[in-house]
């Protein structure tokens, strides 16, 4: 926690700001871009969404309490942005969310970025009809293989919410792909 404390002043000290930023960069892009990826699906948007992502933490970063982990105030940042992507996306197109959602997952099978097969495919479109916190919840869990209570501390919510959404949304896509 200590170490976290240093880091965090080198980032709002001006003189070591740009290296701390960029050691920022360099140590969370990867775990970044996946969550984002998860939630937009596209890598193109990912790459915007993380760009967009970056932008907001450094213009934040003054505005950071410190009452969360840094690692979980920036998943909120870029789990906002991702979501406040597909919702623009979706005004922009003058589609539902969950037709922008199921176009995503129909450009998968083309996106050279994606190596999954006919069962991931086929899982992308079960979460695909969870609500939006069922699939925030899973991804986060079973992809990004975060624990409950950084999933807490990113989404604000109790953790036995989140245990009860990850196991029916678990329960949803095990009858998805029973039926399919």
């Amino acid at each position: 926690m200590q170490e976290e404390k240093e880091f965090i002043d080198q980032l709002l000290n001006l003189k070591t700001q740009n290296q701390a930023f960029e050691k920022l960069i360099v140590d969370s892009q990867r775990p970044l871009y996946n969550h984002i990826r998860n939630i937009v699906l596209n890598h193109d948007d990912a790459d915007d969404v993380l760009q967009n992502t970056f932008v907001k933490i450094f213009q934040n970063l003054k505005n950071f309490k410190g009452e969360s982990k840094l690692f979980s105030w920036m998943y909120r940042i870029a789990t906002n942005e991702a979501l406040n992507f597909l919702k623009q996306k979706s005004k922009r197109n003058e589609i539902p969310s969950e037709a922008v959602q199921n176009k995503a997952i129909e450009n998968l099978e083309a996106d050279i970025y994606f190596d999954g097969n006919e069962i991931q495919l086929k899982l992308q479109k079960a979460i695909a009809l969870l609500p939006e916190k069922q699939q925030l919840v899973f991804k986060m869990k079973y992809f990004e293989e975060l624990k409950y209570e950084a999933i807490s501390e990113i989404l604000g919510t109790s953790v036995g919410g989140l245990k009860a959404s990850y196991h029916i949304a678990v329960k949803k896509i095990e009858a998805f792909i029973n039926r399919n």
